[in-house]
This record gives structure tokens, C-alpha cells and sequence, in this order.
């Protein structure tokens, strides 16, 4: 048996996996966010671990403990966790939709270049990226900064806590702007501008690779044998298109969590000459090109519950029917936290544009749904701008869940979307990854192969695909026009 570990935003799941790719059962728990000032967000580690300690006893319950041969780990990227000298905690993680860092991506963007940034790690800087927090700890925070023994990545302190090793998979460091993404180097250049040594940064490895088995004492509390092999595991994102499939040449996956992206897999290092979209190793051992936009489904969740007071988001799409779809007059920027791909934007921010006396709840809805597919779609293009052809895409995530949204991506891309059967993402790519690391499978993409099938498939309708281009073509229009007012109104 094999468990993966989704380390995510709001909680860890974990799911038990038998060695033909059957979910055996699946635990999740949850932990709080801390959001000490507007626009930052932090999250304390030890509630990871806790969260770690108590589940898998929990998961392998009524299961024989002795048949797990190996663990993997898909988490939530870019978080800077930072222990002292003694491996201890220095302060609350700085996550991935942290907005904290916008005089220090200001700095490396504009002050050290962003062609050399590009040059040096493949992309260039956005507030989420670990870098910038360093830099930001060094000048906000100097004594903690002075403390700091090793910099880790979320799920690299979990695999920390499993095995005692500082590790870290090139995927995941791939989000840093640290790494040399080509070469899959840490870049003395970069470590050198944030104030740092190679020796504080993690062994790397990649995705597969078995970094050491389950430290003895960390068993006996989880109730395993210390046989149990850990790999290094990935971001959430690439473990994902591992649980989905996209593995290889020319794979596209577009997940719809709390954030959104699209996912294209390469054989072959490349980046966007506009650095639109981020260049990163890929979990397969290749490379990929991501969009990343910081709210999707969180969107959809923010109006329903926050703002309608209701948690029952299948009866609110029930009436956007057939008609409705293509002929939504009210637009939606989906920026509630500022926004990443491609526009790199921190001051962007959510706005509702065109409504008039007539319209109604349905319509902000639909908005909303058809927003999220719009700036998926901005991604989507600077991919096909490039000559990579997406005709096909994988789609997973929790708004996924939505037959409506689906049909809305559908047409708004103008792409086949495939359903995985399996819907585990990161947590079923972490245990997919330690078949791997543990010798079941000889590469990547003969486990996914063998273990990812399609459930259905959502097909573009031709008339609704002509009546989204000409939609998406105004919606192209509204952050251009509002982008001087957003920097105004912050």
C-alpha cells in the first residue's frame, strides 16, 4: 500500500492507495489560516505536522500497517518555512497567496531585470514566489533572518518531519526563483541577491527519488514500520498532473481549487520570451509551462457564501439554462487577491462590470463562472501563441465538480475537457510518485499509464464557442481599461 500526502491551504489530506491504484480511504484535516495584517497569510507548521501525526494513524486504522511500502507528498507551493539551528520553527510559514512583497518583487523585477531573472531561474518575479519573502524577512524581520539554518518549501517540512533529511523536489524549487530551472541547480547568483547560502537551501532530488525511509521513533507514533520509503514528492500542481496523467509532450491539465491554473507538460526545457507563464521542472523528470490565477473556485465560493449567505452552489447554477449561456451581458475580473498570470498584477482586484436594473442574482453568477474560464483562458492563449496546440485538456479540482462549469470551459477554450475517474489530485500524484520511489513501476508515465483513466469527456459546442469568443474578446477589453484605476484605488 502506498499514501499519498495533499498538503493544502486549509487542511491535509491523506489517502491510502493499493498498488492497483484503488483508494483504499482517504482522511482530511484541517487547520486554520492567520491573516495578520490586509493582504498577508501565514499558516503555523506545526499544525501541519499535528495535522500529519493524528491522521495517519487514522488513515491506516482496520488496515495492516506493514503492508505500506512508501509515501509521497503533493503540497501547496511557494511558502517560505524557515527553521534555526536546531530545526526548530522561527516563524509562521509565508504562503504562496501572501501579498506582503510587492516593494521586493518591485526590486527584482525592475532593479535586478527581469531578463536576468529569466536568465537565471526561468521566470521571473511574482509576490507568491518564495524569493521575494526572503528578501522581505531580511529587511522586516533581521533577527529571524539571522537565525535561519534551512529554507524549505511546505511539504518539504513534512517530508522533514518523516525522515529528518532537508529536501526538497525540483518542481516544487522550481517556484522559489532560486532555482536554475534549465540546469536543475540551486542559482549561486539568486542566493547571493536574496542573502543566503547553498547551505541552507535543501538537497534536491527529483520527484521520484527516494529520499530515506521513515525515521524510527516518527513510525512507532504513526503506527508503521520503519521500512516505509518516503520520495520527495512535488508541488501541488505537478503532483496533480501526475494523479491526472499529464505526464510527457504535450499534456494540458486545468485545475479549479482555491486558485486556478493550466498546466503543459514538455519533454523539453522552455520558456515564454514574455514570462507570462512560469517555466518548472516538471514531477515526471521533464519540464512544464503553468498559468496561475490566485482566485478560480475561491471566487464562486466568495459570492455564494460570503456575500449571497448560501452554501448550496448546485441550486444557484440550476437556473443559468441552455439559453443564458453565451449571452451574459455582466462581466466578472476574478482578482478578489490580485493576480498572477499572466498580468502580474498585485493591485488587480475583483470588479463586476455591466449590470443594469435587470439584472439578477443568476447573472452574477454566471459572471463569475464565466470570469474564472476567461482568465484561465489569457493563460491558454499565450500558450497557443507560442505554437503549442491545446485541443485537449484534463480538468480536476474542486469546481470541476460543476457540470455547468465544465460546459462553460468547454466552449470558452474551445477544447475537449477530459474527467480523470479518479478525483484525489496531489494526494493520489504523491502516492503515484512513491510507486515510483518504491520500485512498482520502472518511470512516471508508465504509472500513469496503467493507473489514470478518463470518466467522461465535455465536448465544445460550436454555436456556444462562437458566442464565448465574442465575449471573451470584450472581457480582454476591462483590466486594460481599470489596470491605472486598481493602483490608484490601493
Amino acid at each position: 500500500m502506498y499514501i499519498g500526502i495533499d498538503l493544502g491551504t486549509s487542511a491535509l489530506k491523506l489517502l491510502l492507495m493499493d498498488s492497483a491504484g484503488k483508494i483504499l480511504n482517504t482522511v482530511t484535516k484541517e487547520y486554520p489560516l492567520e491573516f495578520p495584517q490586509p493582504g498577508w497569510s501565514q499558516q503555523n507548521p506545526e499544525d501541519w505536522k499535528k495535522a500529519l501525526m493524528e491522521g495517519v494513524p487514522e488513515l491506516l486504522s482496520g488496515f495492516t500497517a506493514g503492508d505500506v511500502a512508501g509515501i509521497g507528498s503533493g503540497g501547496q507551493m511557494h511558502g517560505l518555512v524557515v527553521l534555526d539551528e536546531n530545526d526548530n520553527v522561527i516563524r509562521p510559514a509565508i504562503l504562496w497567496n501572501d501579498g506582503r512583497t510587492a516593494k521586493q518583487v518591485d526590486y527584482l523585477n525592475n532593479k535586478i531585470g527581469k531578463d536576468k531573472l529569466s536568465a537565471m531561474t526561468a521566470n521571473i518575479a511574482f509576490a507568491g514566489f518564495t524569493a521575494p519573502k526572503i528578501l522581505w524577512m531580511r529587511e522586516n524581520e533581521p533577527e529571524n533572518f539571522a537565525k535561519i539554518a534551512k529554507i524549505m518549501l511546505p511539504k518539504d517540512y513534512i517530508n522533514y518531519i518523516l525522515t529528518g533529511v532537508h529536501s526538497c523536489d525540483y518542481s516544487d524549487a522550481s517556484g522559489m526563483l532560486l532555482l536554475d530551472v534549465e540546469h536543475k541547480c540551486w542559482s549561486k547568483e539568486m542566493l547571493t541577491i536574496c542573502g543566503v547560502s547553498e547551505s541552507q537551501m535543501p538537497k534536491l532530488f527529483e520527484s521520484y527519488d527516494c529520499i530515506g525511509t521513515v525515521d524510527p521513533e516518527v513510525a512507532k507514533a504513526l503506527g508503521m514500520p520503519g521500512t516505509v520509503k518516503v520520495c520527495a514528492g512535488a508541488g501541488d500542481n505537478a503532483a496533480a498532473a501526475v494523479g491526472t496523467g499529464v505526464v510527457g509532450e504535450g499534456g494540458c491539465n486545468i485545475s479549479l481549487g482555491t486558485s486556478g491554473t493550466v498546466f503543459i507538460s514538455s519533454e523539453k526545457f522552455g520558456v515564454d520570451d514574455t514570462n507570462a507563464l512560469h517555466a518548472f521542472a516538471h514531477a515526471d523528470g521533464g519540464y512544464h509551462l503553468m498559468g496561475c490565477m490566485l482566485s478560480a473556485a475561491s471566487c464562486n465560493k466568495w459570492l455564494l457564501e460570503d456575500i449571497f449567505g448560501t452554501s448550496d452552489h448546485t441550486a444557484e447554477q440550476a437556473s443559468i439554462t441552455d439559453e443564458k449561456l453565451g449571452e451574459n451581458h455582466v462581466f466578472f475580473l476574478p482578482y478578489l487577491m490580485g493576480e498572477r498570470s499572466p498580468i502580474n498584477d498585485t493591485n488587480a482586484r475583483g470588479t463586476f462590470i455591466g449590470m443594469t436594473m435587470d439584472t439578477t442574482r443568476a447573472d452574477l453568477v454566471q459572471a463569475v463562472l464565466e470570469g474564472v474560464a476567461f482568465a484561465i483562458r489569457d493563460s491558454v492563449e499565450v500558450a497557443r501563441s507560442l505554437g503549442i496546440e491545446i485541443n485537449t485538456s484534463k480538468i480536476c479540482g474542486g469546481g470541476a465538480k460543476s457540470t455547468l462549469w465544465k460546459r462553460i470551459f468547454a466552449n470558452v477554450l474551445n477544447c475537449e475537457l477530459e474527467v480523470p475517474v479518479s478525483e484525489q489530485g496531489p494526494g493520489m500524484g504523491g502516492a503515484m510518485l512513491a510507486m515510483v520511489a518504491c520500485g512498482e513501476y520502472d518511470n512516471v508515465k508508465a504509472c500513469c499509464e496503467k493507473l489514470c483513466a478518463v470518466a467522461s469527456i465535455v465536448k465544445p459546442e460550436q454555436s456556444l464557442v462562437a458566442k464565448y469568443e465574442a465575449r471573451y474578446q470584450q472581457f480582454k477589453k476591462i483590466y486594460p481599461a481599470c489596470k491605472q484605476l486598481f493602483a490608484e484605488l490601493i
